[in-house]
């Protein structure tokens, strides 16, 4: 059960991200060309998001812990720092050059498009140069990916 169900939110997440086009990234770019042909779809679809979410940790963290961990693993820090800003940036410029991010390019793979193929390779080696940068930065040794 404790696998069944991460894999059934991911299953639901890809459904609705599919359903609401945005596996689509001419849909996405054309959230981001307000002088043109401007589509605000996505704006509903981030509205939506911000609401269920809202909604959702204010029900689950009345729980003294989740249903399948001991405790509540959330973020600590609140620093504004270089890698938070670099990375954001680094997202949102992928995001707009392509029209694709992570959640709506992995339902994106059932459409057997090269360009999905080659965002998610760009996107995995990203993630494996990140780390290894990281680690450097860190004082460490390059670090192997794990998810």
């Amino acid at each position: 059960m404790r696998l069944a169900l991460p894999y059934l939110i991911g299953l639901i997440f890809g459904l609705g991200i599919t359903l609401a086009g945005m596996i689509n990234p001419a849909k996405v770019l054309n959230f981001f060309d307000i002088a043109g042909n401007w589509d605000p779809s996505l704006a509903f679809v981030m509205a939506g998001a911000l609401a269920v979410t809202f909604l959702g940790y204010r029900l689950v963290l009345r729980r003294p812990a989740p249903l399948f961990e001991p405790q509540f693993h959330l973020p600590t820090s609140r620093a504004i720092d270089a890698r938070l800003l670099g990375g954001s940036a680094l997202f949102g410029l992928g995001w707009g050059m392509t029209g694709f991010c992570p959640g709506g390019a992995l339902p994106a793979l059932g459409t057997f498009e090269p360009a999905v193929w080659l965002f998610l390779s760009a996107m995995l080696s990203g993630m494996m140069i990140a780390r290894m940068l990281a680690a450097r930065l860190d004082g460490g040794g390059p670090q192997p990916f794990s998810a």
